[in-house]
């Protein structure tokens, strides 16, 4: 099957003659660089995506020049978040007007890994919309909690559209996910394309990572690219223990 055909133009296609903006979102969980950042950047490019939402940034030592030169390899910029929101990150192209970023860090609970999101407000021409990376709790019950403090965020970003994506550490069965998709599209389940799994590394293959988007936004086509030209079987085995999840949405013109 070739994918490539149910995905947008790659250049200069971005607003539609009625002001609505096609773009491409990613999510991937990259574990911290730790394995082929190359491989990795293949698939990113690959994707050619306008949104990169990513989840396991480097925190630590030089974080921050470990994301450029990953943003740099695959010719986006960082947008917002890293060690300051305790992981998540957003990169983004060019075609992206950036209004707002901040970093949030989420409660902590004692013993467990602190958490936070990437948020930023960005427009594509006229079209606004808020982004949120995120990557929720291994604890059930802080999983939910965070499930709805996301919620919360998009709410309050005064935008007509919003996108968040990320690692929600359980499927969509669980009650964090259900929580998620009980609110905002499930763009895997509205449009779904390419693969499903995105953790098939270790026990049943699973959809733990997912993208969301609010009401009033299209979703063309959603999936893992596999098949996508230029993302090989190798490399999405290689880059990360993830896959990705990529996304084709339409924002209508406010």
């Amino acid at each position: 099957m070739d994918l490539t055909s149910c995905l947008p133009p790659l250049a200069n296609s971005m607003t539609e003659p009625d002001g609505s903006a096609v773009i491409r979102v990613l999510s991937y969980n990259i574990r911290s660089l730790r394995d082929d950042e190359e491989a990795l950047a293949r698939v990113i490019r690959a994707c050619a995506p306008d949104l990169v939402f990513l989840q396991e940034a480097p925190r630590f030592f030089r974080w921050r020049k470990h994301a450029a030169r990953l943003a740099a390899k695959t010719d986006l910029v960082v947008l917002s978040g890293g060690a300051t929101a305790a992981g998540p990150l957003l990169l983004c192209s060019l075609r992206a007007f950036v209004e707002r970023t901040e970093d949030v860090l989420l409660p902590r609970t004692p013993g467990l890994h602190r958490r936070g999101f990437a948020t930023a407000v960005v427009r594509f021409g006229a079209v606004r919309v808020a982004v949120l990376s995120a990557h929720l709790s291994l604890d059930a019950q802080e999983r939910r909690t965070q499930a709805e403090l996301l919620l919360s965020r998009l709410a309050s970003a005064d935008t007509p559209y919003a996108i968040a994506a990320g690692d929600i550490n359980e499927p969509p069965s669980g009650p964090a996910f259900r929580r998620l998709s009980g609110v905002l599209q499930d763009c895997w389940t509205v449009s779904p394309w390419g693969g499903e799994h995105t953790f098939v590394r270790s026990g049943p293959p699973r959809r733990i990572d997912a993208v969301f988007a609010t009401p009033g936004v299209e979703v063309l086509t959603c999936g893992v690219p596999e098949g996508l030209a230029g993302v090989t079987p190798a490399d999405l085995k290689a880059a990360t223990d993830h896959l990705p999840v990529l996304a084709t949405l339409r924002l209508p013109a406010p």
